[in-house]
């Protein structure tokens, strides 16, 4: 689950729309009279989404599209856009098989592989299977894909592999919540670890770890060609905070601040010439995508939107700790934790 605090602002909002518009269209036969205004609706606030792991889901899948489907693309050389219209997925075609990096939730990897066969490619020949984190918007269709292609290899950076595994369980956040907020287990078959690189057929992606999201939470990096220019290509992950979250005081997980800030100045030393995300709202993909029809690969060069962007998350968490210090000490009915080992295990 990934939803910066700047976004959950607009999940509220969303939300509130959607309410509003249930208000008005109730099921009576009757007409309302003219000057009938609708009751307002205010909107969940943070405290109320971080305390209520339904309606975040429930807010984040409906107002951010995360299982409506999508026009899949090219973006650049092998690398191809197959995601929803939330949530980033991409597949890369190589001779040797196809790599897939993000699954979106269980219920869009339907849409997803009905996008890669769009693109005139078989989810069948996936031949590996990525992600950035444990979280059911990203890794929630890691087994639907595992069925279709039961050769393809599984590869997790080693902090996130129990949450893969367990299905959200052991994730130290939502994992007592693993009912609401888990996805079908699946089981890794190559553990990462930072500096790792994935290559097949030409293609070479190296995971860096970039913990904070989760304690495995993985940037990937790669460069390839298109029409005889090379690309740098970055897929920046882990910096966003949940509502609930705790990285300052009483830390979600010991050392989740550091993480955050050593995530950020690794990020932002980064020089990628394209940078992908796995929320499609955060890097202006409508936009680029339509400019990409006469520019190609050139409308998603954005140097310095890049640089933008991973400040503005720092700056997001920043202000999460600025928050969480200036707030009083008493505790704010957040419930928060992995599930019992007796879930785990049973």
């Amino acid at each position: 689950m990934d939803c910066e605090l700047p976004q959950t602002s607009r999940l509220a909002v969303a939300l509130a729309g959607v309410m509003l518009l249930s208000a008005c269209t109730g099921s009576s036969d009757e007409p309302p009279a003219a000057d009938t205004k609708a009751p307002a609706v205010a909107p969940p606030t943070r405290e109320q989404l971080a305390k209520d792991n339904a309606l975040f889901l429930q807010a984040a899948t409906k107002s951010l599209k995360w299982e409506e489907p999508a026009e899949p693309t090219k973006i650049v050389g092998p690398i191809h856009f197959v995601g929803t219209q939330g949530l980033g997925s991409y597949l890369i075609n190589t001779p040797d098989g196809l790599i897939l990096l993000g699954t979106g939730t269980p219920a869009s990897g339907p849409l997803i592989a009905a996008s890669i066969r769009k693109l005139g490619f078989r989810p069948e020949d996936l031949k590996v299977l990525l992600t950035w984190h444990a979280h059911a918007d990203h890794a929630g269709a890691l087994a639907y894909f595992k069925e279709l292609a039961p050769g393809a290899q599984v590869a997790i950076m080693e902090p996130d592999v129990a949450a893969i595994e367990d299905g959200g369980k052991s994730d130290f956040h939502y994992g007592w919540d693993w009912r609401t907020m888990g996805w079908p287990a699946v089981k890794v078959d190559r553990v990462l670890h930072d500096g790792d690189t994935v290559a097949l057929g030409g293609v070479t992606l190296t995971a860096l770890a970039t913990p904070g999201h989760t304690r495995g939470d993985t940037s990937w990096t790669t460069t390839v060609t298109d029409n005889g220019k090379t690309y740098k290509v970055v897929w920046p992950d882990g910096l966003s905070v949940n509502p609930g979250y705790r990285v300052a005081r009483n830390p979600s997980y010991p050392g989740i601040g550091d993480d955050y800030r050593r995530t950020g100045e690794r990020l932002a030393a980064l020089r990628p010439d394209i940078w992908l995300v796995s929320h499609t709202e955060r890097f202006g993909l409508d936009a680029k995508r339509a400019r990409a029809a006469t520019l190609g690969a050139e409308a998603f060069v954005d140097r310095e939107g890049y640089q933008a962007y991973i400040q503005a998350q720092r700056d997001a968490f920043e202000a999460e700790v600025a928050r969480e210090t200036a707030a009083p000490s008493a505790e704010d009915g957040v419930r928060r934790g992995p599930a019992p080992a007796s879930d785990r295990t049973g």
